[in-house]
């Protein structure tokens, strides 16, 4: 377990909460259990509750054997309705660290990398329906256009589109190799990895509706909220990490905060970091895998 995924900004996220020993917590994307088992350490009488719909994730909670750990198998989208299943509807903070673990990036057969050849999968829920390959061979050449220029923020994406049509009308795009292979002249020379991971990207956020989930999930933290307690969230794309900043500073994803008669402004969060929380040149070198990631923090008003 604990190759699984090393825990990035793990103090930071641990202080972020502001851990009381007898609260609630909630660690939505539990993986391999790194910052959970943190916060555990913390906890005397206190109960946290760890999201995955990643068969894997179950085996690392059921390795913690901590009867403080509720885990739940399902997305965070559906946080309010878990925790109310569980007699827990407030709880004094949550955690969130966004995107797809190491664990999943190394497993070859998951379809997460550009360096491994494998079936174009991308499901975080291997139960879910939508992988990759559904993407590629049977989305419209506008809808592919749509997801790699807003997902993958390529800019050369209606031509992505276009060269991906084309080639799936020779024959199915089934494999990593198969869509890099269609893919390749269309990659600036020197800059293919990023390029590639950029696709990538775009694809995953697709299969897993990713910014959907997100935004679902900010939604219902301030009915979760405690008065005083804390949301800690880690990003590793502008795309994420807008959406956040948004909502804790304005209360919506977009437009601007609404005041009341009296010009006061309503929101339910109040940021406690000005600036996102970023890795430091040792956890990099350590973690390359840390240095996209802003952690911003937030505390019910």
């Amino acid at each position: 377990m604990t190759n699984y995924h090393e825990p990035v900004l793990l103090q930071a996220c641990i202080d972020g909460l502001n851990l009381q020993p007898g609260g609630t917590y909630v660690d939505v994307t539990f993986g391999g259990g790194g910052h959970s088992r943190a916060i555990l350490q913390q906890l005397e009488g206190g109960r946290l509750f760890g999201f995955d719909q990643d068969a894997d994730a179950r085996a690392n909670a059921q390795a913690l054997n901590d009867s403080r750990l509720t885990f739940v198998a399902a997305n965070f989208r559906n946080i309010k309705r878990y925790l109310r299943l569980y007699k827990s509807e407030q709880v004094d903070g949550i955690l969130a660290d966004l995107g797809i673990s190491s664990h999943q990036i190394d497993t070859p057969e998951r379809g997460f990398s550009t360096r491994f050849d494998a079936d174009l999968d991308m499901r975080m829920n291997q139960h879910a329906e939508r992988t990759a390959r559904e993407v590629v061979n049977e989305y419209s050449e506008a809808d592919l256009h749509r997801i790699l220029g807003m997902y993958g923020e390529i800019t050369n994406a209606r031509t992505a589109a276009n060269t991906l049509v084309s080639a799936r009308s020779n024959r199915p795009l089934k494999t990593v190799n198969d869509l890099k292979a269609a893919l390749q002249r269309l990659a600036p020379r020197g800059k293919e990895n990023k390029y590639f991971a950029q696709v990538f990207q775009a694809l995953r956020i697709e299969v897993n509706e990713e910014l959907q989930v997100l935004e679902e999930f900010l939604e219902q933290v301030p009915e979760i909220l405690k008065p005083g307690g804390r949301l800690v969230v880690m990003s590793y794309h502008s795309l994420e990490d807008r959406l956040v900043k948004n909502f804790i500073n304005k209360g919506k994803f977009q437009g601007e905060v609404e005041k009341d008669l009296f010009g006061n402004e309503i929101k339910p969060l109040r940021s406690v970091t000005r600036k996102p929380i970023e890795a430091t040149p040792d956890e990099i070198a350590r973690n390359p895998r840390a240095r996209s990631a802003k952690l911003r923090i937030a505390e019910k008003i």
